[in-house]
């Protein structure tokens, strides 16, 4: 038996208020308003699409040993490096086996679909992860800018453990170009909702689904969970009942809560679906993005026992409300901000210095004295206990699944920081081990000495003259 064996998810904390982005556009447009009930997920200025998929992975791993992995797929059309592998850089930051085989797959809203496929199809690959992660930058007022939103979910496929059984999948390869984004291009352009709705969805899937629906013996009625990725709010359910599939099954595209996540979304609702699966149901996973992908997968009886620390509910219930349509445009570069003498600093990488620390710098690797039990970080030669001193003593000790407490903190105006003021400080780690630490995601008034962290994976800095950024762990508080 080949299937799902776990899932996870990320959803930003911050969901902007879309009454906030039409009360600032609405004058240009006022059919904006018709879209402005609830609200979506947005990045704070240090996530991008990597960041997002190391913590939907962490999430998936709660459930499954990460050394059992032998392959890493990601799947985007928002890679922040286009000539740089970033599903290596998501395995280095998770502490994977450096001999599994690692991938990119972009260029089409069913990337993460048809990658699903792959994994499921190719059983000579062990345990293999998909991660999905998108960071869509939209033209300020446009209504991709209340519609869409920010996620990473987490796939794991094997033939052990089974939480969803694969059943079978169908493919249409067709360019059907509803949108595109050329290479000079930062935004996508659209065509006509009503015809990517008739001459698209309405034309292409039924015959795939029916396809794969027919190959599996299966009806359409029996169908409990059904996922359409889409922003139009009704089509979902106009093609369910083309199908035949009960308007029961579908499963919302979360559009008042998160918003549509690109690549990311049919994996997202996936895990939402199995979050919520009971034993025996059948789920229809489709992907839309010249052509379409159609996947049908059965709950087994673990669907119930083996489930992620947050996933799809945990993500969305641990939202914190923003308003500022302001530090959204200027965390997405959508307005050209005058920084200050302070943010103009050179911030070259220089790449030997940095390969030679990526231990710690994206690893997050310490050490632990194999002499006195010592934990330290970052690694040294030599071990930190002066009643030990030991000379090359030193294994490696992750930090990135430790927990601590805020030794000392600063909120700092003067540092230049794209979301001031700038706040730092000593953490304490649980088991040993001490750092001074960048703080995000703090709610004023929420940190003080003793509250309790977690660290992640975030930005440290941008550099602007290259193109490049620089990764590192930060802690953020539990809340």
């Amino acid at each position: 038996m080949i299937g799902i064996t776990a899932y996870g998810a990320y959803i930003p904390r911050a969901r902007l208020s879309k009454k906030a982005i039409a009360e600032a556009n609405a004058w240009f447009d006022a059919g904006l308003n018709l879209l402005a009930k609830g609200e979506r997920s947005i990045c704070n200025w240090d996530e991008d699409s990597i960041t997002m998929a190391v913590e939907a992975a962490t999430d998936c791993l709660t459930a499954l040993d990460k050394r059992s992995l032998s392959a890493l797929y990601m799947a985007s059309t928002t890679f922040p490096f286009l000539d740089r592998q970033n599903s290596v850089v998501v395995s280095e930051a998770l502490n994977l086996d450096r001999s599994l085989r690692s991938m990119d797959i972009g260029a089409s809203q069913r990337a993460a679909t048809s990658a699903l496929i792959s994994l499921l199809e190719a059983n000579s690959q062990g345990t293999a992860m998909l991660v999905a992660s998108e960071h869509r930058r939209t033209k300020a007022g446009s209504r991709s800018e209340m519609l869409w939103g920010d996620a990473a979910a987490a796939i794991t496929t094997g033939s052990e453990n089974i939480i969803a059984e694969f059943l079978g999948a169908e493919t249409l390869a067709e360019d059907f170009v509803d949108h595109y984004r050329g290479e000079d291009s930062s935004f996508n352009y659209d065509w006509e909702e009503r015809w990517i709705r008739d001459e698209g969805f309405m034309k292409t899937l039924p015959k795939v689904v029916a396809n794969v629906l027919e190959n599996a013996s299966v009806g359409a009625a029996d169908i409990k969970h059904f996922i359409l990725p889409t922003d139009q709010a009704r089509t979902p359910a106009a093609l369910a009942k083309k199908l035949g599939i009960n308007a029961e099954a579908i499963i919302d595209n979360q559009i008042a809560t998160v918003g549509v996540v690109g690549a990311a979304q049919a994996i997202l609702l996936l895990a939402k679906a199995l979050q919520n699966a009971a034993p025996g149901d059948l789920m229809l996973v489709t992907g839309f993005g010249q052509g379409c992908d159609a996947i049908l997968l059965r709950a087994t009886e673990l669907v119930s026992s083996i489930k992620p620390k947050l996933g799809v509910n945990g993500a969305i219930s641990r939202r914190r409300e923003d308003t500022n349509y302001n530090r959204f445009m200027s965390f997405n570069n959508l307005v050209e901000k005058d920084i200050g003498k302070r943010g103009e600093a050179d911030k070259q990488t220089f790449l030997s210095g940095y390969n030679r620390r990526k231990d710690l710098l994206t690893a997050f690797l310490g050490g632990k004295c194999r002499e006195c039990g010592t934990v330290q970080i970052p690694r040294d030669k030599y071990c930190v206990n002066p009643e030990c001193n030991a000379l090359e003593s030193q294994d490696d000790y992750p930090f990135s699944d430790k927990n601590g407490k805020v030794a000392t903190w600063t909120a700092d105006r003067l540092t230049f920081d794209w979301n001031p003021p700038a706040y730092f400080g000593m953490v304490e780690f649980e088991g040993g081990g001490k750092l001074m630490m960048d703080f995000t995601d703090v709610a004023e008034g929420t940190i003080e000495s003793g509250s309790k962290i977690a660290v992640h994976f975030r930005i440290k800095q941008f550099d602007t003259q290259r193109g490049f950024r620089k990764y590192f762990w930060k802690a953020s508080i539990e809340e």
